[in-house]
């Protein structure tokens, strides 16, 4: 109900009268397949921050891409974020640089490194990290790591909330251990989880989240720390193929929201075939 000094509810002013005009897309999803979605797209003009162990510059599957590295400090326990030379301390974020170039060899790539030789990090860097590759409006974050803190969840959800509106898709990997961990338990992201098929063309949309995508995480050829290359298993190499493709969807539909990348995704996602064994 609204008061008797206001004829309209609050927030109800776009949707009203001559305002509508402004809720015209450049874009309209009136065509929800995947010629439409992705043809001709390369991630030309995008830029893809991994929030990570950091991105081997110079490794072969990074493709010379790499366009900045930060890395997360704590001082009296606040991050701030200074420029990296480090390279990648661990493998990790380098194998999801590799994976997205693969998919999207135009795009540009962000090194944030929030995590060190042993692939562990503190919640408050990750944290600090996220919120700086928000800040900077890059068009999407691949988070392939997540936090259990408990004291952190609020400050998360309103880093991920603001990202949302100010259009910057957030692609989080489950954790690969049972129990709740964030952001990919969180609405506004888009959380995958990994499946067995080999192909990154293969993508299964689950309408019964917490987890919504479903992309190849099984015995994934890798890039690795010091050029070097392999095969791994785990949630967070299914979801740098997500982010791709919402790199992909962002190069060929400059004008998509966060919200509308997740729609096109869950509607151009393969349908699962019976298992009839």
């Amino acid at each position: 109900m609204t008061d008797s000094g206001s004829s309209r509810p609050a927030w109800s002013e776009p949707f009203l009268g001559s305002a509508l005009a402004s809720l015209e897309r450049a874009s309209r999803l009136d065509r929800l397949d995947r010629e439409w979605a992705f043809e001709g797209a390369d991630g030309r003009g995008v830029t893809v921050a991994i929030v990570d162990s950091g991105v081997e510059a110079g490794h072969p599957a990074v493709g010379g891409r790499l366009r900045q590295a930060v890395s997360v400090e704590l001082e009296h326990g606040d991050p701030v974020v200074v420029e990296d030379d480090a390279g990648d301390l661990f493998g990790h974020g380098t194998a999801c640089g590799g994976l997205i170039v693969d998919l999207a060899p135009e795009v540009e790539l962000v090194s944030v490194r929030v995590l060190g030789t042993d692939l562990k990090g503190r919640g408050a860097a990750f944290l600090g990290g996220l919120e700086w590759a928000v800040e900077q409006g890059v068009d999407v974050v691949n988070l392939s790591l997540s936090s259990r803190s408990e004291v952190l969840f609020a400050d998360f959800h309103e880093v991920v909330d603001r990202a949302y509106f100010a259009g910057v898709t957030l692609v989080s990997a489950a954790n690969n251990a049972p129990g709740a961990s964030y952001p990919s338990l969180f609405a506004s992201v888009i959380s995958v989880a990994a499946h067995e098929e080999p192909d990154p063309w293969r993508w299964y949309y689950n309408p019964h989240p917490p987890v919504e995508f479903g992309a190849w995480g099984v015995d994934v050829p890798i890039a690795w720390k010091d050029g070097a290359s392999t095969a791994a298993t785990g949630n967070s190499f299914a979801a740098p193929q997500i982010a791709a493709l919402a790199a992909l969807l962002r190069s060929r539909h400059p004008g998509l929201t966060p919200f509308e990348i997740k729609a096109v995704l869950a509607a151009t996602a393969d349908r699962p075939t019976p298992d009839r064994s």
